[in-house]
């Protein structure tokens, strides 16, 4: 994990400073989610030798494709459907069927929408909230997905409230904000201001920006349905 450019430098997040923040170690931990007060959880994972190995043999074959978006049933075929649906990027395929069956275990739900993207650019620049429940991102190529510890955040200056200026020149940042970046292949799980009891809250968080010269951004997104 890292931090960027307009924010203070540091080494690793403290989980020790901020109860809206958990960074565990296992899935197991990521039940965390849960607490009323955690808006982001990160499961770090040593998968940056893997993601490095996908990055440089798709980089080369040109294969990752064009991305896509499908709902799938949290069902005993969902493994097989997700393998199927991925057969074009073998590297990453058993490893998004394990993650989206523990999120599905997670949250008990009947189906995932889940996106597979290949992107040039910042799907979504400025920080925001999403109206949503508990989401779940891995990145596969590329620069992670950004956040922020909402203890230093003034949400009134998100969207409309920054009057067209960036965000760290809005007023959203406060003395001691850390924008904070996911590692290849760390699990985070972002909790929207629509998840039971956390209206007016949510994960404060932005897409990253790409370097042209480091193109396409690959990165798996799941949300949970009930249909």
């Amino acid at each position: 994990m890292r931090v960027v450019e307009d924010s203070p430098v540091i080494a690793r997040a403290d989980r020790s400073r901020s109860l809206a923040i958990r960074m565990v170690d296992s899935p197991g931990e990521v039940t965390c989610i849960f607490d009323p007060e955690v808006q982001v959880a990160v499961w770090r994972r040593d998968l940056g030798k893997f993601a490095a190995s996908h990055s440089a043999r798709s980089s080369a074959e040109r294969n990752f494709g064009t991305g896509f978006r499908k709902v799938f049933r949290a069902d005993d075929s969902l493994g097989d459907e997700l393998s199927e649906a991925l057969k074009g990027q073998p590297a990453i395929a058993p490893d998004v069927v394990r993650l989206a069956e523990l999120y599905a275990d997670l949250l008990g739900c009947e189906a995932i929408g889940l996106r597979y993207e290949v992107v040039d650019g910042a799907m979504c620049p400025g920080f925001h909230v999403d109206r949503t429940g508990i989401r779940l991102l891995c990145t596969y190529r590329g620069p992670g997905t950004q956040w922020i510890d909402d203890r230093h955040a003034d949400r009134s200056k998100l969207g409309p409230g920054s009057g067209g200026l960036p965000d760290h020149l809005s007023g959203l940042f406060g003395p001691g904000t850390q924008v904070q970046e996911a590692a290849l292949g760390d699990v985070v799980l972002l909790k929207g201001s629509s998840w039971q009891g956390n209206v007016g809250r949510g994960a404060i968080h932005r897409s990253p920006a790409v370097d042209p010269g480091q193109a396409p951004r690959v990165l798996v997104a799941m949300d949970a349905l009930w249909i």
